[in-house]
């Protein structure tokens, strides 16, 4: 294991090699954080906006994509069945969790990857 990853069950946390700046530090807090608003478009515009300019914000913005098409597809079929009508709440909170450490980390200028991901853009 990477002396630089730091990994817990939520997910792991490693420190990028170049700091990133408080702006990039800020754009990819709100990769997280506006998927409260728009779970998959609001990543998917600063990662298409900032993929060229900052690897810092493309990752976080890419890992937040991943991260929220994966709960989506995992929401669908959860709601097509009865029982998952009863689980979907822990869908949810599990979402919300790890996307509050993501923004937590992407403040503290690390790069965070969300656990259970698929890794659908690369």
């Amino acid at each position: 294991m990477d002396p630089n990853t730091e990994k817990t069950f939520l997910g792991a946390a490693e420190n990028p090699v170049v700091a990133p700046t408080q702006d990039e530090k800020t754009l990819a807090m709100l990769a997280h954080l506006l998927t409260f608003v728009s779970s998959i478009l609001a990543p998917l515009i600063i990662y298409l906006i900032k993929k060229d300019d900052s690897q810092f914000v493309a990752t976080h913005a890419k890992e937040s994509l991943n991260f929220q098409i994966t709960m989506v597809i995992i929401s669908i079929g959860l709601a097509i069945t009865i029982i998952g009508l009863f689980l979907i709440w822990i869908v949810g909170i599990f979402a919300l969790v790890c996307v509050i450490i993501a923004t937590i980390r992407a403040n503290e200028g690390k790069i965070y990857r969300y656990p259970f991901t698929w890794r659908l853009i690369k």
